[in-house]
This record gives C-alpha cells, sequence and structure tokens, in this order.
C-alpha cells in the first residue's frame, strides 16, 4: 500500500467515526519505512481521541508528533489536558500538568480562561494534606492568568490562599498580597477563604489575626464551622494557653450540640503537650463514650505524655486500652517498646519486639531496633545484642551512634571484622519485589544523561490493599528513600506517595523496564518472575473479582504482554488476556486463579490474605490443566474492566 492510499483510509475512517479503526491504520503507517510523516493527519488523529476522553491514544500520537521534532497544535495540548482531567487514573492529574507546561513553555501558546480554570480546579479538589504539593503549579496557572489580562475568578483566589494554609511553613505575605488583590478587584472574603485565613493563622500561633478572621465568620452566612473551632484552639495553644484552648472546645459542645473527631484529636493532643494529665484523662473519656474513631492519634498523645512524665503503669493501661478498641499501630507499639526498656523489662520488651516483628502491619524500624538493642547493651545482654545489629546490617538501619561505640567494643570481643550497615545495594528479596512493582505500574525517572535514576513509588488513596502495601514498600526500601520522603517514619501516616533518591545503581531496571522513559517489558521478563515478583505484581496492580478471579494490570504493547503470557504459561500459570488501549489485563480464571494463589500466597503480606485470595481451592493433585487459549482472547467477565478503564474503553 502506497502512502497516499494509507492516509486516505486513515482519513476516511475518521469521517465515518471509525477512530479506532483510523488509529490503527496511523500506528500501522508508522512501522513502515516508506511512511513520511504526516503532521495534519497525526494532529487530526489526536484530536479526535482527545475528544473521545482516550488519553493514552492521544498521548501516543503526541509523543509522536514531539519526537518527530516538531510542536503539536494547541487544540491537541487542550484536548490532551481535559482528556486526561476526566480521568480518575492515578497520575492523570500530574500529567496534565506536565502537558500545560509545557504548552506555555515548549510551544508559547496562551490557553483559554476555562483550561486554566479546569486544571486549578483539579488541582484544589483534592483533600489539603493530598493538594497540599501541588501549590507551586497553582501559582504557576495563577501567573499565566495574570500575564494574559485573563479575569481572575474569585475561586481562583481562594483556592490559592487554602492551598498555603496547608502548608508546613505558612507565607504569611504571599497570603497577605492576594487578600489584597481580592479586596481591590472588590471580591469579598467568603466563608470558605476565613477558614483558610484561621487555618493559617493557627499554625503561626497569630492570636490577633484568628480573631479577626473569627469575628468576621460569626456575621457571615453559615456561621462558624466546626473546623474554625479546631483551629482556633491551635492557635491559643500556640502562644501556651491551653486552657483557653479547652474553653474553646467546651463553647463548640455548647453552640453546636457536639463536637467532632477532629476537635476531640486536638483538645487531647494540646491538653497532652501542655502535661494536664488529669484533664486529659477526663477528656480521653468523654472521647471514649462519644464512639467517635478513630481513637489512635489519641492514645499516642496520652502514652507520649505518660512517657515523658514516668507514668510507665498509665503508659501500659493506655496501651492495652489501645490494642482493644484500635488495629495495631507501630507508634504506640513502639511507645511501649521505649517504656519497657527504661523500667527494664527486657523479657516483656523481647516480647513486644518480636510481636512488631512478625506483624507485617506493624514490623520494626530503626527506631524500634535501636531501642532494643540499647536494652541489651545495658543490661549485657550481649549476644541477643549481636542478633540485634545483624538484623540491622540487614535491613541497612542506621546505629545510634552512642550504641555503636560500645557495640564495637562487644563485637571486637567475638569477631574478626564488623560490618558496618552502610553500603547501598538492593537484597535477593529487594530486587524480586521490586519487579513485581514495576510490573504493576511503579515508574522510574532519569535523568538527561540517563546516568541517575529515581523510583516514584506511588499508591492509590482509594485502595485498603495500597494502604497496607505502602507502609510495607516504605520499609523495604527505607535506606533508599529521599531524605523528604523518611519525615512519617515514626508515625502512623506514610504518605501515599514518596521516592528514592536518584541513583545510578538503578541503571539497570531503568534500562530495562523504561528505557524511554516509558514501560517496556524486558526481553528477558521470563527469568525474573518468580513467586515473590509475581505477588508484589498482584499486591500492586491486581485484582480479585467477586467470583474469585484473580486480574493483573499491565501497561505495555502487545509484543510485551505476550512475553508475559508465554513466560507465565511456561510456569504452569494458564491466563487470558484482555486489551483497553495500553493496559492489558492478565486474567486467571476459575482453577487457574488457585493455582496463581498457591504459587504467591507465601509472600502476599499477612493482612491482605483474606483480601486477595483465590476463590477456589486446590490440592497437589489437582493442578489445572494447560489450555490452548489464543492470546487476544477475551475475560468470560468484565467485572473488573468496567471498574478499572483507562480512558481507553
Amino acid at each position: 500500500m502506497r502512502q497516499a492510499d494509507a492516509t486516505y483510509v486513515a482519513v476516511h475512517c475518521m469521517r465515518i467515526r471509525e477512530n479506532e479503526a483510523g488509529f490503527k491504520v496511523y500506528k500501522w503507517m508508522m512501522q513502515q519505512h516508506w511512511y513520511r510523516f504526516d503532521f495534519a493527519l497525526a494532529t487530526k488523529l489526536a484530536d479526535y481521541m482527545g475528544k473521545e476522553r482516550k488519553f493514552s491514544k492521544c498521548r501516543e500520537i503526541f509523543d509522536d508528533i514531539i519526537n518527530q521534532g516538531r510542536v503539536p497544535c494547541e487544540s491537541t495540548f487542550h484536548v490532551l489536558i481535559i482528556a486526561y482531567l476526566s480521568s480518575t487514573i492515578q497520575g492523570c492529574l500530574e500529567e496534565a500538568c506536565s502537558i500545560y507546561n509545557r504548552m506555555i513553555q515548549l510551544g508559547g501558546y496562551r490557553p483559554r480562561l476555562s483550561l486554566h480554570n479546569s486544571l486549578f480546579r483539579a488541582l484544589v479538589s483534592k483533600p489539603g494534606a493530598s493538594s497540599k504539593h501541588y501549590l507551586k503549579q497553582a501559582e504557576f496557572i495563577f501567573h499565566n492568568v495574570v500575564t494574559s489580562g485573563l479575569e481572575i475568578h474569585k475561586d481562583i483566589y481562594g483556592g490559592l490562599i487554602w492551598l498555603h494554609s496547608y502548608q508546613d511553613t505558612i507565607d504569611k505575605k504571599r497570603i497577605a498580597s492576594l487578600r489584597k488583590e481580592m479586596r481591590d478587584a472588590g471580591i469579598e472574603e467568603g466563608r470558605e477563604v476565613l477558614v483558610s485565613i484561621l487555618r493559617a493563622c493557627s499554625k503561626e500561633g497569630d492570636v490577633e489575626d484568628t480573631e479577626k478572621a473569627w469575628l468576621k465568620l460569626l456575621h457571615s452566612e453559615g456561621g462558624i464551622p466546626s473546623q474554625a473551632f479546631v483551629y482556633k484552639m491551635e492557635a491559643y495553644s500556640k502562644i501556651g494557653e491551653p486552657m483557653k484552648s479547652l474553653e474553646i472546645f467546651r463553647e463548640m459542645q455548647e453552640q453546636l450540640g457536639s463536637t467532632n473527631v477532629a476537635a476531640h484529636h486536638k483538645i487531647i493532643e494540646i491538653l497532652c503537650k501542655a502535661q494536664e494529665v488529669e484533664l486529659a484523662e477526663s477528656l480521653m473519656i468523654e472521647f471514649k463514650n462519644s464512639n467517635l474513631k478513630p481513637l489512635t492519634p489519641s492514645y499516642i498523645d496520652m502514652m507520649s505524655m505518660y512517657f515523658s512524665l514516668s507514668l510507665h503503669d498509665k503508659l501500659e493501661l493506655a496501651f492495652s486500652q489501645c490494642l482493644e478498641k484500635c488495629r495495631p499501630n507501630r507508634t504506640i507499639y513502639s511507645i511501649y517498646l521505649d517504656s519497657l526498656v527504661n523500667v527494664g523489662n527486657l523479657d516483656k520488651a523481647e516480647e513486644i519486639f518480636n510481636q512488631m516483628l512478625s506483624d507485617g502491619a506493624i514490623n520494626v524500624h530503626t527506631r524500634s531496633c535501636n531501642t532494643i538493642l540499647r536494652g541489651y547493651l545495658s543490661s549485657g545482654e550481649y549476644v541477643k545484642a549481636e542478633k540485634i545489629y545483624d538484623l540491622m546490617c540487614q535491613k541497612k538501619y542506621d546505629i545510634d551512634s552512642p550504641l555503636m561505640e560500645k557495640l564495637d567494643y562487644v563485637l571486637s570481643l567475638s569477631r574478626k571484622e564488623v560490618k558496618k550497615p552502610v553500603s547501598l545495594k538492593l537484597s535477593k528479596e529487594q530486587r524480586e519485589v521490586l519487579v513485581g512493582l514495576l510490573l504493576g505500574g511503579l515508574r522510574i525517572e532519569s535523568d538527561e544523561e540517563r546516568k541517575n535514576h529515581m523510583l516514584r513509588f506511588e499508591f492509590s488513596e482509594n485502595s485498603s490493599t495500597h494502604s497496607v502495601l505502602k507502609r510495607h514498600i516504605h520499609d523495604e526500601y527505607h535506606e533508599w528513600l529521599h531524605p523528604s520522603c523518611r519525615q512519617s517514619e515514626d508515625s502512623g501516616d506514610i504518605p501515599y506517595r514518596f521516592c528514592t533518591i536518584s541513583h545510578s545503581y538503578f541503571g539497570f531496571y531503568a534500562d530495562q523496564f523504561w528505557p524511554k522513559g516509558r514501560p517496556m517489558i524486558p526481553k528477558l521478563i521470563h527469568r525474573w518472575l518468580s513467586p515473590r515478583a509475581l505477588a508484589y505484581w498482584y499486591m500492586s496492580g491486581g485484582h480479585r473479582t467477586s467470583s474469585g478471579d484473580i486480574l493483573l494490570k499491565l501497561k505495555g504493547n502487545p509484543e510485551g504482554a505476550e512475553k508475559v503470557v508465554k513466560a507465565l504459561k511456561a510456569k504452569s500459570l494458564d491466563c487470558r488476556v484482555k486489551q483497553r488501549g495500553r493496559v492489558f489485563w492478565i486474567g486467571f480464571l476459575g482453577s487457574n486463579s488457585s493455582w496463581f494463589w498457591k504459587l504467591v500466597e507465601p509472600y502476599v503480606l499477612d493482612d491482605l490474605k483474606d483480601v486477595l485470595k483465590a476463590g477456589l481451592a486446590i490440592s497437589e493433585n489437582n493442578l489445572p490443566e494447560t489450555q490452548d487459549n489464543s492470546y487476544d482472547s477475551g475475560f468470560e467477565s468484565d467485572e473488573m474492566l468496567s471498574n478499572s478503564s483507562d480512558g481507553n474503553s
């Protein structure tokens, strides 16, 4: 077929609204040696795909245009951003921001106001703790609206102040500047803006401005919202007036008729920091009787107060009560472990440490290992101290300097050479886990020269499976994590996104799985599909249907998916495949799901086994027979696919 004929077929397909057929013809032409890139055709097809919200196909064509040294048309940038914004899939908002930035910086375009507003609304549509990372992007959008001479809507001002109020360090000058611009533009500060002002002032302990914002809220429609009471309580606690905070809490109970979880958490935190033991205990009893949840943050505050006051009996009682009412929590266990070591109850401390070590939902970390190590060294339990040292070397945990000085002497008595847990090198287990995560969607970002590479871990906030998995992965790769991502190690709040340092060690995985900045299945994937790798693929990018079938999500091209399928079938794991755009769902149906489960179960986290277990039982003598299913055969059920489209259905 000549290029002119192929182009005619592609254009004809689009005219009769058979855009999928047109896309297939276009991709076929791109693979032919005689094809000369047709910018107009690519633009037209990309715009069609974007308007149909098929963002992955639109992005493929967009990248083709870039790779040809051309700048996509403004319409292509626009429809691709909107297509990304229409999707709820993890990572699409970041992609929309990236395309928007390139639209302005690479294309030099000035988008319409509607596009600025749509992207800005998406940035502030998530909870504050999640959205606060988008402040720089939001400021960039605001700057572009201003420099383009477009009208700034009041929601843009309000959203920007809202984002600033959630930052760890408050930029008071910037907030004041935005408020002045609002006044100059004749825009009244609404209820939401005033609450944001209260939030920002409370972090700074700025009681004067807190009271000003409070008075304005009193005269606004709808009255004082519950979170405003919480922020006012925090503002007074910052200037050392916990009794005033308690007074505000009682006002909240009186005016609103009830209090919420956030208010209870805050007042108990304030009283514990002020070491008002009797008042804190009284409020904790009120909280428990209210049947509000979760209680864990307040138990942590109570136990921390008891520890600082050496009230170890009360601390132990609080620990027992917490276990009865709450899910196991590492911070709770760590405080109790500190207490046991401090009072010299090493037998109980060892029992608690071993519980942490064996429970995947809790697990040990640097702090808990140093705590038990300190206890063993202080009591002369040198053999046990050596075992903890070996564990810390294995996990690459840092040993506190004072302990290391004493430990050096202890180890010198029994060893010629002392290992130092400092070498950055992936263990066999970490390598296998990494393969599974890469198949499940883990991203690798490389520098321009492809010398150093960074792993970006992203977990879905709507997935209970990911909520468990993120902590385990944070622990598993803790020594590789970027310093900014280690802040939550001692708390129960592991972020849903974190990344490693940029390092040349990840070059092998970048070359194999992300050779050109896009996911790819390596030729030698059959060598790396170990049971552990499959288990982590399932936990990170898999799903169990209501009938017990198991589906694994895979991004890439048909050739890559076929390699995986062949590798699985070589392991007697028969499966079927269904494609949605660049996403493939590999399905283990019926007895095949049970055989897959039997293989991966030993490596699935204990807290996830009930959730992910396959539907049918299997015995050693009842292995599934290999079936001759064609590569492109579909699933018998579309249950999962109907809920997990990537925009290309």
